[in-house]
């Protein structure tokens, strides 16, 4: 068809004509509604943003000589991290002669090690890179999981509110669906955003 009468055409109908394929020999046009062809690839795309998770690498630095209270704080840190499904790098930086002593440093960070393994595991053992000391941590449960627990859990409390309240187990219903689709709203919003 010659490029006026398909021209033609899509305007009899209220569309456009869109080019699909220049490169082809003649070039290859569609007649479609293009707004709505955008707004449909947006959407699609906010919505491949939205299922996608992602993992943050956090660091947690300490030096040899940090105290106990110190790394207690510190390892608070770390095990909150790990529960909101991040991946967490311990650097340890070693000052002036402080570097003729790295066991002081793999103690600090194998004591870290052991006492997040209920909730996380070694990704990289710990390891010299100049100056530095570094060990990776990964937590045991992906992100989505930590997310799809988390809001079970708030179902949970919500229902326990609504009973416990003087509520009908229908409404307790009623009050986690409205939860759910407040939740798929922000979800949506910030898809949107991104």
């Amino acid at each position: 068809m010659q490029t006026r009468e398909a021209y033609l055409y899509a305007r009899e109908r209220e569309l456009d004509l869109v080019e699909v394929n220049p490169k082809a020999h003649p070039p290859v046009c569609k007649v479609m509604d293009f707004g709505k062809y955008k707004y449909e690839e947006k959407k699609k795309q906010a919505d491949a943003r939205k299922r996608q998770t992602i993992v943050e690498l956090k660091e947690i630095k300490i030096r040899p000589k940090t105290d106990d209270h110190d790394m207690d704080f510190k390892l608070k840190h770390i095990r909150r991290f790990l529960e909101e499904g991040d991946k967490v790098k311990i650097t340890c930086r070693f000052r002036g002669r402080e570097i003729t002593h790295p066991e002081t440093a793999q103690r600090q960070l194998d004591h870290m090690a052991q006492n997040i393994q209920d909730i996380g595991s070694v990704e990289t053992s710990a390891r010299m890179e100049g100056r530095t000391m570094t060990l990776v941590l990964a937590p045991k449960v992906s992100k989505a999981q930590m997310m799809t627990k988390r809001r079970q859990e708030e179902q949970r409390k919500l229902r326990e509110q609504v009973v416990a309240a003087g509520g009908t187990q229908a409404e307790a219903d009623a009050a986690v669906d409205a939860l759910d689709a407040a939740a798929n709203a922000d979800d949506e919003g910030e898809g949107a955003q991104a």
